[in-house]
Order: C-alpha cells, then structure tokens, then sequence
C-alpha cells in the first residue's frame, strides 16, 4: 500500500510534445513512455489536435475538470465527453484528434499494454462511508473532490488528486467521506 501525494507527481512532455501530463503512477517503477506495463496520468489539454499514438496500449480517458472535448478516432463515430460522461475506453494506436468543446479541460488517463494487462475505471460520488473491493492485481483510488478517510487502512486520509495505491493482496477497503466526495477507483489486472 503506498499512498501518492498530488505534490509529489512527476510532471513531463506529452509523447507528441503537444503539452504536458503530470504521471501519477507507472508501472514498472520509472518506465517511460514506450515501455510502460500500465501508467495512470492526468492532462492539461489546451487546445484541439492529434493524440499522442500508444502502440498496442488501450486507453480510457474521463474529463476531470473544463466544459468537455470531442474525440475523432478513426473508424469510430464521434465521442464527446464532459464531466459527467462515463470514463470512455479506446486503441491508443488508433489516429485520434480532439476538439475541445469550450476552453481547456483536465483529464484522467489510464493506460495499459494490451495482451499483458486489463483496466477498468469506475466514478464514485459517495455521500456517507462505502466498501471498495480490490482486485488480483494493482488497484488505485484517486480522491478527485473532497477528503476521503480509510479507517481499516491507518486512517490514511487522501485530499483532492492525491491516490492510494493498493497491490493484489489488499482487503476490500471501507472508505468514509469528510464531506461529499468523488473517487476514481482503476483496477488493473494481467490478462490471462
């Protein structure tokens, strides 16, 4: 269990050098971008333009902040996506351009090497405590709004943006809000 602070994320280039992503986990430890397993990260996108291109890497990718953008990923109808969308899963290494919808958006990116790992990616806005259930392999809690507080845990406390990080062996976890709070909660898995 390792617990990820918002202020110590690495911030680097986009792999098209269009912007900049602030990585909030990686796995292994210190992969880049070509050779990463899985990575979780947010962007800071400011304008409309090609993505970065991800051989054999799916994605999912939900809108944190800002009005919303529109995907184009080739052989695909359109995708637009805001706040309240559900977080949206798609080839990295297919041609995809965006168009922002009304100013920059912040958004969560969860990626992983396809045949190797699997990933899902659940919004939770909870109002009073809730369980979360863990998986065989890495899974992370990101507090996107509010506190969150994990009792069985320590009392690990998470504030917004920073993670809690959790291995294969985690129990299920029983997370209490401080007020009104919305988590992300990325299970990752190795494929069979």
């Amino acid at each position: 269990m390792r617990i990820l602070r918002a202020a110590d994320y690495r911030v680097m280039p986009w792999k098209n050098g269009g912007g900049t992503t602030t990585e909030i986990a990686v796995s292994p430890d210190g992969a880049g971008l070509d050779d990463f397993v899985w990575r979780v990260s947010m962007a800071r996108v400011e304008g409309s333009g090609p993505f970065s291109s991800f051989a054999g890497i799916d994605r999912t990718l939900t809108v944190l902040e800002g009005e919303g953008i529109v995907l184009d990923i080739a052989g695909q109808p359109a995708a637009q996506l805001t706040p309240a969308s559900a977080p949206f899963f798609f080839p990295a290494d297919l041609p995809t351009s965006a168009a922002l919808i009304a100013g920059p958006i912040t958004d969560l990116n969860v990626m992983t090497r396809r045949g190797r790992t699997l990933h899902s990616v659940e919004r939770l806005a909870i109002s009073r405590p809730v369980e979360i259930a863990t998986e065989a392999g890495s899974t992370l809690i990101l507090c996107h709004k509010g506190e969150a507080v994990f009792p069985d845990a320590g009392s690990i406390r998470l504030g917004p943006l920073d993670t809690l990080l959790l291995g294969p062996d985690a129990p299920i976890l029983r997370v209490e809000p401080v007020r009104d709070t919305t988590l992300f909660v990325i299970r990752i898995t190795i494929a069979a």
